[in-house]
């Protein structure tokens, strides 16, 4: 960021001076003349604004116009960054008198960087601190981007032709993997709808069927019922930290919970007369019946009714992998990953592919594969449509094979 500072034309002088606005930038060196003027006997050089002195009593009025050209050289110079243009001495004097005008304001023009800028700001009020991260991670792509290209994007720079050219700086110059370029899509399309709901985008190029988000199948494991047993009977009782890791993780593998609700199961979630789990989400605010398992009655009984604090998700993977080790889940598994624009093959033993959101993916497979009814578990899961619930279950083609088998149709 730029520093702002208000010196006296002639600080010597005893008569009045004028003072100038001076701003340091990039090395740079910016110098604007307030029309300001002031004896130096009344100026405080520390604060550098007028003494509070009864001599000089127009102090309040004249410091707070020293105020409105600070701010202004600063929003001046952070439009410019967020709209991806280098500044310079002339663009800023251009756009510190446009501030000072109000001409930003008059117009209402708001440039997408900007619009991006402040959305980010609202939704640290109601939205996840993952998702803001994601946010800003995507943001400061997008500027890097621009500055690659020495080129302002703004909301009508947002068609094929761009991102076709981001895609292939993301690919590329980036080497991101292909979901993950698909996330910056995605975002992108989240900041463009939501400018264009305000009324601040009349683009719709980023709609068309091309602009679409990339997306492959990842290699997700999830955990068979033989699996979950040897994680059940793994003896972990000499390390606390991966036995209480062990309970937490088998509790979302047979509730289908996410992370963020099966570690916040409390005594009240419980009734234990129906023998229900009862619990309104944190993501999708729905309010979910699961009837209790075996082993989550076993664990609920183990601690008393009321399940030791979680770890936090980061930590949790990291005992997870261990809890998975030490159960046996050693056979290797081979993943596929589209990074840097190429295919790539890699074996790994399953247990490094073990996370908390391996439980909730087990749960839907391992009831998909007894045989429940698909709308029974999307009830519990969240999904809204069957086909975004049969992307998420994790069977191979001979799994599915033998499904069929016991179909009537087969027999």
């Amino acid at each position: 960021m730029g520093k702002a500072k208000f010196k006296l034309k002639e600080p010597n002088s005893k008569n009045e001076t004028l003072v100038n606005l001076v701003f340091y930038y990039n090395y740079k060196r910016f110098k604007y003349s307030t029309g300001e003027k002031i004896e130096p006997k009344f100026w405080n050089l520390k604060n550098e604004r007028a003494k509070e002195s009864k001599q000089f009593p127009q102090y309040p009025e004249f410091n707070s116009r020293l105020d409105v050209l600070e701010n202004g050289i600063n929003t001046a110079y952070r439009r410019l960054l967020n709209d991806g243009v280098q500044p310079n001495n002339q663009l800023l004097k251009t756009h510190l008198e446009a501030e000072l005008s109000g001409k930003i304001l008059e117009t209402g023009k708001k440039s997408l960087f900007g619009f991006i800028d402040e959305f980010i700001k609202e939704s640290k009020f109601h939205k996840k601190k993952s998702t803001i991260i994601v946010y800003n991670t995507v943001f400061k792509y997008l500027k890097e981007f621009a500055a690659s290209q020495r080129k302002k994007i703004d909301f009508e720079s947002i068609d094929l032709e761009f991102y076709n050219k981001y895609l292939k700086y993301l690919v590329h110059d980036r080497d991101l993997s292909s979901n993950t370029v698909g996330k910056h899509v995605k975002t992108l399309k989240t900041f463009m709808n939501e400018a264009t709901e305000r009324g601040y985008n009349k683009n719709m190029e980023y709609k068309k069927r091309k602009f679409r988000v990339t997306k492959e199948e990842s290699d997700a494991v999830y955990l068979n019922v033989d699996e979950l047993k040897k994680i059940e009977e793994a003896d972990l009782s000499a390390s606390p930290n991966l036995d209480r890791t062990k309970d937490l993780f088998l509790i979302g593998c047979y509730t289908g919970l996410r992370f963020s609700d099966f570690t916040q199961i409390k005594p009240e979630n419980i009734d234990h007369e129906k023998s229900i789990l009862q619990i309104r989400t944190q993501k999708t605010g729905q309010r979910v019946s699961i009837p209790l398992h075996p082993t989550v009655k076993r664990i609920i009984q183990k601690y008393n009714g009321e399940l030791p604090r979680a770890y936090v998700n980061q930590v949790m993977n990291k005992y997870l992998k261990d809890v998975a080790s030490i159960s046996g889940l050693k056979q290797m598994v081979q993943i596929t990953m589209t990074k840097g624009g190429q295919v790539q093959k890699n074996s790994c033993p399953k247990y490094e592919l073990v996370t908390t959101h391996t439980a909730r993916r087990s749960f839907a497979t391992n009831l998909y594969l007894a045989d429940v009814p698909s709308i029974s578990i999307m009830k519990i899961t969240g999904h809204k449509t069957e086909r975004s619930f049969m992307q998420y279950i994790k069977i191979s083609q001979e799994q599915n094979a033998d499904k069929l088998l016991n179909h009537p149709f087969f027999s």
